[in-house]
């Protein structure tokens, strides 16, 4: 499970089994997790991360989709 990008402690990372799903990506920090889809970016599930904190969490992904998609690529392509 590769770490892409990392933010204010959250990690953003990759599971091999991903494979054959639509683009996404997981956001941890803690006992904290986000699934977020990347085309259109929107949150896929929440586990304990507060709404401020996914609202800023989207707002890193919006600004960074494309090399989040273009990290998916390389890794499952």
């Amino acid at each position: 499970m590769p770490t892409i990008f990392e933010w204010k402690g959250w990690k953003f990372l990759f599971f091999s089994l991903d494979r054959g799903e639509p683009p996404h990506v997981h956001v941890r920090k803690d006992r904290k997790e986000l699934k977020l889809w990347l085309d259109p970016v929107r949150v896929a599930y929440n586990r304990r991360v507060p709404d401020h904190e996914v609202n800023a969490i989207v707002d890193v992904v919006n600004e960074h989709q494309k090399e989040f998609v273009d990290a998916w690529n390389r890794y499952f392509g």
